[in-house]
Formats: structure tokens, C-alpha cells, sequence
């Protein structure tokens, strides 16, 4: 049975409303569109710090979660450990479940 992020995840990127890959997310930054920022636990240190830092300085509410390997499972995108919502609406009940687990 899927879990509730995964269809909240599976749901953003459906609407289009799920960016991932680490260039794909920092220019989304700095267009201001990312809502929230996910970045798997398993992310290479530089690309962890790097994503957190510019996060941080943009006002980005941000979390790290899961790997890299449960993330791209559960949104459909193979290899990427960065992820960007882009609607609050989405991005807040993602946080709130993200916090549950």
C-alpha cells in the first residue's frame, strides 16, 4: 500500500508541480517557485551543503529526507536525490507528512 507522501509526491508531479535534480531545483529557487526543497540523506556532502545553504539564504523551507533511491521511487524519477515542490498547498501537506514519518 502506497503511503500517503507517496501519493502526494506522485500527485505534484502529475499537476507539475514537482522539479528535481539539483540545477533544476537552484534555478527554480531563483525564480522564486520552490515552495519546499528535498533533498535525500544520502546526497553527496558538497551537493547537501551547497542546496541547504542557497535554500537558507532564498527563505526556502527545506528538509532532508529518505534516500535518494525511496525518493526517485516514489516520484517517478530514477536517479535524482533533489526535489522541489512548487505549490504551497502541496508543499505544506508534504512537509506535514515528511514530519510524520
Amino acid at each position: 500500500m502506497k503511503s500517503k507522501l507517496e501519493s502526494y509526491l506522485g500527485f505534484a508531479r502529475k499537476s507539475g508541480n514537482l522539479v528535481f535534480g539539483a540545477g533544476t531545483c537552484e534555478a527554480s529557487m531563483a525564480k522564486d517557485k520552490v515552495k519546499l526543497l528535498i533533498i535525500a540523506e544520502d546526497t553527496a556532502e558538497n551537493t547537501k551543503k551547497k542546496m541547504i545553504s542557497k535554500a537558507e539564504s532564498m527563505g526556502v523551507p527545506y528538509r532532508v529526507y529518505g534516500s535518494a533511491d525511496e525518493l526517485s521511487r516514489m516520484t517517478g524519477a530514477a536517479g535524482r536525490n533533489v526535489f522541489a515542490v512548487t505549490d504551497s498547498n502541496f508543499a505544506k501537506i508534504i512537509d506535514e507528512q515528511i514530519g510524520l514519518e
